[in-house]
């Protein structure tokens, strides 16, 4: 006797080959009815014997294509209707729209394949691309995911393209970017003046310029790269002169995993995470005789690559290069460009040639950076790859949220239901274009997802731009969230908890509820509530944020708190640098309380470190000294300084002193750098764990999270995970969205959801 049952399933289902997986699946179990898109996933009817849909219904759950994600699977029993054949109908538009849409996937090996067959009809074709890959978030404006709502609505099907975009056996069906030669986007090269390059090889050019050292600005699918070649120094040095990078290391591609081993020691988790389909940077450790230009990374030991993730990257780089750098197109803290009349106009003073195309982009996403550590891949820079697939709490909101992120590394997020979805990375919003693009995003992502906010989340930093924004909304309840709690729920939420936790919340800085700046907090709490229970003993900041681009104020400032004025005759390198009058002015400055404002910081602790090392006393990007200072560590060092082993930890302040005072007198004796630096490492690592054996004793809770952009040092994560391991805790660290600041949005918004204020909203 047959039976029918509704089906409706939710996730990422649209644009990843769900239809036709569905519709092969039926016909293999002997199924009648159909299947297609709708605002809220897909939807089946499935008419058979019962023990037929018992399998139809499992296969599904177990068989799912690879890019797709499902999150809800709802059933239920209805009449049947004596169908005898399975089909697939069009979309269905009208309802409201809660499907997820896959992010933007790297090219898979079919059509890699395809590429390089001279007997194809698409051979050398740079934008092939299948169901299983291509890109997806960045051309799509509305769902259903169809073509009619994405960038490719205005390249119609050539005869063959529209045979496989109809035909479910097809790879190729309904897949939304299908295109070739005859009806898809195409190239253009173009001088920085402006004037189109006649060629009928625009790719074959473009290798002639990089190969004469030019500067190449190269659309892809998220916006430009600027591109020039990894092995010519003086290419690269004219980079970072036009771009205004003067140091900060620049990413680099390759064209396969061998070359990338030419400079770099792969792991097999750093191989895995380089050829995901995400195809993220990977901050890898570099071999010391690497054949690369010296520019790309000075003073640092790890090179950032990625593999091509585009058939134009295939094209560009095989048989042509061992490595490009391809850094993001912009000037140095602005967004990407990704229009090409953006980019002729942005970028003309810093590429020498334009490689265009005409499939426009509706939203820029920059590369992602991941790096590793001993518990899997830690994304710093979550964007393209990732984004918009959710991160799904173990509870639903009761409100639909927005939440503006900090002033750094900033993303928004929207939430409802289960799911929280964060923005591609924005940046730092003191930059009028980032804060332009922070504002676009917001607005792109509530009509993407068709989200209407009913609260928003801000930082409590009343100079923030993100909480300005916030304050000027008119009509919506606002929830000021601290910037150290969010750090602690994103862990929290990102690892499925909500019961209170412990958490070492180590960063750069973050608004207090003293107001004062914090950044070395343990903390104990839940979404709704916490309480500090032990931070880094705060010293001043003399001069505010000066101290933060010069970190040899702050080793000032440490030297002041631990020996008052005796440190001024002290045999320093980094004292000798500076003058007398110049040295009086800060300590006076601080004895004074002007412009000293108090801060605990933990990035800033890393910062007086690395002057009094005295390996960076200035910096020229966020996070340059204690970068660095993690650089110049002897890992094969294992000694802790005594007097740190001995010490007895309690809630408060943190006798960081001790362990300052330490490094100053090994760096007085002459002891090498490399050994103190790591000394500091392990100890610091020491004093955190006493911290937290302390907040278990106290509390008795057994879970702390790691959380903040102090634990994008890979050794010092490493280690103090490890030794809580050893304690017995459990340890929540982030795997789904950054531990730096990129991911306090999706702390914002469960704290924002948890307070009871939000039950009168």
């Amino acid at each position: 006797m047959p039976h029918r049952h509704k089906i409706r399933i939710n996730g990422i289902v649209q644009g990843v080959g769900f239809r036709p997986f569905v519709y092969r699946l039926a016909n293999e179990c002997s199924i009648a009815g159909f299947v297609n898109n709708i605002g809220s996933g897909v939807w089946v009817e499935a008419e058979g014997e019962q023990k037929d849909l018992n399998t139809f219904r499992d296969r599904i759950k177990k068989e799912i294509p690879p890019l797709a994600v499902i999150t809800e699977f709802n059933f239920e029993e209805t009449a049947p209707l004596g169908e005898t054949g399975f089909i697939i109908k069009s979309s269905e538009h009208g309802r409201k729209a809660t499907a997820f849409i896959s992010p933007d996937v790297g090219v898979c090996e079919d059509c890699l394949s395809e590429l390089f067959d001279p007997k194809d009809r698409r051979y050398r074709y740079p934008f092939l691309n299948c169901t299983n890959c291509g890109p997806r978030f960045t051309i799509v404006h509305g769902i259903p995911y169809d073509r009619s709502n994405t960038s490719m609505q205005v390249f119609p099907l050539c005869h063959e393209c529209h045979e496989e975009y109809r035909d479910p056996k097809n790879r190729r069906f309904h897949a939304q970017p299908n295109a070739c030669p005859k009806c898809g986007p195409s190239l253009s090269l173009h001088y920085g003046n402006g004037k189109k390059v006649e060629t009928g090889d625009p790719i074959g050019e473009l290798v002639s310029f990089l190969r004469k050292g030019k500067i190449v600005a190269l659309r892809g699918i998220g916006g430009f790269h600027l591109v020039v070649d990894a092995q010519n120094d003086d290419a690269v040095r004219e980079l970072r002169r036009r771009k205004g990078r003067a140091e900060k290391p620049f990413a680099l591609m390759a064209p396969d995993l061998e070359f990338i081993r030419k400079f770099c020691l792969i792991s097999e988790e750093e191989r895995k995470t380089l050829c995901h389909h995400i195809r993220p940077i990977v901050l890898l450790r570099a071999r010391p005789d690497h054949a690369l230009a010296p520019s790309i990374a000075m003073g640092h030991n790890r090179l950032g690559f990625m593999l091509p993730y585009t058939p134009l990257h295939y094209l560009l780089l095989r048989g042509n290069f061992e490595a490009l750098v391809m850094t993001s197109g912009n000037f140095s803290e602005e967004p990407i460009a990704m229009g090409n009349n953006e980019a002729m106009e942005r970028l003309a003073k810093l590429a020498d040639i334009f490689l265009l195309h005409d499939r426009e982009i509706l939203q820029r996403c920059d590369d992602s950076i991941a790096g590793i550590s001993t518990c899997g891949p830690q994304i710093l820079r979550r964007s393209r790859g990732y984004v918009p697939a959710p991160v799904l709490l173990a509870s639903p909101i009761r409100k639909q949220i927005l939440a503006c992120g900090g002033e750094l590394k900033n993303c928004v997020a929207l939430a409802r239901g289960n799911a929280v979805f964060l923005s591609p990375h924005i940046g730092d919003l003191d930059n009028p274009s980032a804060f332009a693009f922070f504002k676009n995003s917001i607005g792109h992502l509530q009509k993407l997802l068709e989200i209407t906010p009913e609260v928003i989340a801000h930082d409590l930093h009343p100079e923030y731009l993100s909480t300005k924004w916030a304050l000027e909304q008119k009509n919506i309840p606002l929830v000021g969230v601290q910037h150290h709690h969010a750090h602690l729920a994103s862990v929290m939420a990102e690892n499925g908890v909500e019961e209170k936790s412990i958490g070492i919340i180590l960063d750069g800085s973050g608004y207090g509820t003293d107001g004062t700046i914090w950044g070395g907090e343990v903390l104990v709490g839940d979404y709704e509530n916490f309480e500090r229970f032990a931070w880094i003993k705060p010293t001043a900041l003399p001069g505010g944020e000066a101290a933060i681009r010069q970190p040899w104020r702050m080793a000032l400032s440490y030297l002041h708190a631990v020996y008052e004025r005796n440190f001024l005759d002290m045999d320093l390198p980094f004292l000798r640098s500076r003058t007398q009058e110049e040295i009086m002015v800060i300590v006076q400055m601080m004895e004074r309380g002007l412009n000293s404002p108090l801060t605990s910081s933990c990035g800033r602790l890393f910062d007086a470190i690395s002057a009094v090392l005295d390996i960076r006393c200035e910096i020229n990007y966020e996070a340059q000294a204690a970068m660095e200072l993690e650089a110049t560590m002897d890992e094969s060092e294992k000694d802790i300084y005594l007097e740190i082993k001995q010490l007895e930890v309690e809630a408060g302040a943190l006798p960081i002193q001790f362990l300052f005072r330490a490094v100053v007198e090994d760096m007085l004796r002459g002891e090498e750098r490399e050994k103190i630096a790591t000394r500091f490492h392990l100890s610091l690592g020491e004093i955190f764990l006493k911290a937290a054996l302390k907040a278990r004793e106290f509390c008795g809770v057994n879970r702390v999270g790691l959380s903040g952009g102090v634990f994008q040092n890979i050794f010092f994560f490493n280690y103090l995970y490890g030794r809580l391991l050893e304690e017995g805790f459990q340890v929540l660290t982030h795997h789904q969205v950054p531990t730096n600041d990129g991911g306090l949005a999706l702390g914002q918004a469960v704290i924002a959801n948890a307070k009871a204020s939000l039950k009168s909203f």
